[in-house]
């Protein structure tokens, strides 16, 4: 098979892999203020380190750090961006047979994505890439971002919202200029791979969740627009040589 530098490829990976027992414990070990954030840092490295070593081994041509960095594959993105802080919800995402930490991501501010954590952690994994390969960075995509803070999941989410942006084109337009910084700062950090991770598609798929929606006031129509209009302003200024999957 011809080697392709950027995506798509014949085989890849989504993304998150599950956590290594030594890396929960250290989760559990900072929590609980048993280690500090620099002995986390050290257990993430090397556990990161033998993710990618796992992936070469197999012949994958993509490398990713498995977002072992990451509490959530979406809310820890959200949380790097400015003006959006970490909230604890009333109840976690339910899934089939089991609730997640409660947890949500709350406007405070002006949102803009300068400085974002998330470029030092692609950094690590860009030092590891060996010829044939690329790093890839993956994200929560700016609808997955907007449906996240347009929620009423904690107590003061919608009225801290609505001080801050009182029209959806304000929000809109912040969040696409934000993700429009961030894409060139992972770019300019040798990025040229990167994944828009989204769930809001298929929940406008689902029956019950539109209704659900609707119950809330949302005009779909509008908001299928709005989504598609988010997308396609977040990567307006996207380099060319620049691949983006969804």
């Amino acid at each position: 098979m011809a080697y392709i530098k950027n995506a798509p490829f014949r085989a890849d990976v989504v993304g998150s892999f599950l956590r290594p027992d030594v890396l929960k414990q250290a989760r559990a070990d900072f929590a609980a203020g048993v280690i500090d954030e620099a002995a986390l840092r050290a257990v993430e490295d090397e556990a990161i380190r033998d993710l990618v070593a796992k992936q070469k081994a197999a012949g994958l041509h993509v490398i990713t750090d498995g977002e072992f960095r990451r509490s959530y594959w979406h809310l820890d993105f959200m949380w790097g961006l400015q003006g959006i802080e970490r909230r604890t919800s009333r109840s976690g995402y339910q899934f089939h047979d089991e609730e997640t930490t409660a947890d949500t991501a709350v406007v405070t501010g002006k949102i803009s994505g300068e400085n974002h954590p998330f470029v030092e952690h692609f950094k690590f994994v860009k030092a590891l890439e060996e010829d044939g390969q690329v790093a890839r960075q993956t994200m929560p995509a700016p609808v997955q971002t907007y449906s996240e803070v347009v929620l009423d999941r904690c107590d003061g989410q919608q009225e801290s919202l609505h001080a801050v942006y009182p029209t959806d084109e304000e929000l809109i337009a912040d969040i696409a200029a934000a993700y429009r910084k961030a894409v060139q700062a992972f770019y300019d950090a040798g990025c040229r791979y990167l994944q828009f991770d989204d769930t809001s598609w298929g929940e406008l798929c689902d029956p019950n969740k539109r209704a659900a929606y609707e119950a809330r006031g949302f005009d779909l129509d509008k908001l299928e627009r709005d989504y598609v209009n988010l997308i396609n302003e977040a990567l307006r200024d996207k380099p060319e040589d620049l691949a983006v999957t969804i």
